[in-house]
């Protein structure tokens, strides 16, 4: 998976190395694949972006998975946060099987932040990053 601007891996080390876009979901993500056989369907998002959402409304919701450390650690600062700062205390769903993540309201699957039904971010932020998100909102509330 590979998307436009700053990514884990650039699209283009993929596509040098034999891999073919096959799929895409918003807002600008792409399913790279390199088959072994030829004849083998081609893999593809689940749809279904705005019903899975939708299962987020009131509050703050934090999903997150164990994939990365970061997501652990960026997580409990966005908690801690929201609590001392926001006096919102936020709804924790851990991703806990490949279930879950097919289910997950982003194609990235492993970390969302959902505020009352809108999507604020879908990959791990910062505290900081948190912070210029929320303030931007209470401040057109």
């Amino acid at each position: 998976m590979v998307r436009d601007g700053p990514w884990l891996a650039d699209r283009r080390l993929f596509l040098a190395n034999g891999f073919e876009p096959v799929d895409s979901a918003p807002p600008d993500y792409q399913l790279l694949v390199r088959k072994f056989d030829g004849g083998a369907a081609n893999p593809a998002f689940k749809r279904d972006w705005d019903r899975k959402l939708a299962r987020y409304g009131r509050g703050l919701t934090i999903i997150r998975s164990t994939q990365c450390p970061h997501i652990a650690k960026f997580a409990a600062e966005i908690i801690e946060a929201a609590e001392n700062e926001y006096g919102i205390k936020p709804t924790v769903v851990d991703l806990e099987s490949w279930s879950d993540a097919q289910n997950a309201p982003t194609p990235y699957a492993s970390f969302a932040l959902i505020y009352n039904g809108q999507l604020l971010a879908d990959h791990q932020i910062s505290r900081t990053r948190f912070r210029n998100i929320m303030n931007k909102r209470v401040a057109t509330s």
